[in-house]
């Protein structure tokens, strides 16, 4: 599908990080992007520098989403794109023995509830809700394509490391939902793919000491660094614009397989 001036396009997570790349990659093609996020202060002034607008969204709201959304159309028009990039993370073990006091303690199952409210239930109830709007569109090609819709997951999803269950679960789940949505919406023109990043150098990451990110840089097998954000942007963009790419999961990590730590 083409990205024109002034298609459509919502970007969850569209703040900072691979989010913002990609909202940016996408104005950059003359679409009006609408952002989705939390963070008001850094949203907004995504939004202006890119012509785009701002919506301060909590994608574990039913009512946020639903008032993003009306927000953003009302602005746009109905969004023929939706990325996906809204997330959050923990690293807590399942369960642990204190190495000190010998006492034992699990997972905090709220913490654990917490992860997939966001990463997988957010994401699917913006993919449900999106995908209803562009139901309402008429197609745009010969072979009917009236939208494209691309999901973050990550590596994690694959092999996930010690005190990422909930995370990788979450993550696991938005891959796993990929190809049956692409099943789901295959008789109205709209396709679903998913990226699953390996290490990116994001706003997060820049909050690691030095020699924490030139380890994990020099574990990646080629090329020896973190990955950017506007490589993300870049295969959102081909996902979104090849119009035979879709019902896909594809790792975008330098050949980096996560060890147990």
């Amino acid at each position: 599908m083409e990205v024109s001036s002034n298609t459509p396009a919502v970007v969850t997570g569209g703040a900072s990080g691979l989010g913002e790349a990609t909202a940016r990659a996408i104005a950059a093609k003359g679409a009006k992007v609408a952002i989705f996020d939390m963070n008001e202060e850094k949203g907004e002034a995504v939004a202006k520098d890119i012509g785009g607008i701002f919506c301060k969204v909590n994608v574990m709201s039913d009512e946020d989403v639903d008032a993003g959304f009306a927000k953003a159309r009302e602005a746009h028009g109905q969004e023929r794109i939706l990325v996906n990039c809204a997330g959050i993370g923990n690293a807590i073990k399942t369960a642990k023995r204190d190495k000190q006091t010998g006492e034992i303690s699990h997972f905090p199952m709220q913490a654990f509830e917490f992860v997939i409210q966001v990463n997988l239930i957010g994401t699917f109830r913006c993919i449900a809700k999106s995908a209803a709007g562009m139901m309402t569109l008429d197609p745009i090609n010969e072979d009917g394509a009236r939208g494209a819709i691309v999901n973050t997951a990550s590596v994690a999803g694959e092999d996930g490391q010690i005190g990422q269950a909930a995370y990788s679960a979450s993550k696991g789940g938005v891959i796993g939902m990929t190809l049956p949505i692409a099943r789901d919406l295959m008789q109205e023109g709209i396709r679903v793919n998913t990226i699953l990043p390996g290490i990116f150098n994001t706003p997060l990451m820049n909050a690691a000491p030095p020699q924490v990110k030139d380890a994990l840089a020099a574990s990646v097998p080629f090329p020896k660094r973190l990955g950017n954000p506007e490589e993300y942007a870049r295969l959102a963009m081909t996902m979104i614009e090849c119009g035979y790419f879709n019902g896909e999961d594809v790792r975008l990590d330098g050949a980096i397989r996560m060890a147990p730590r």
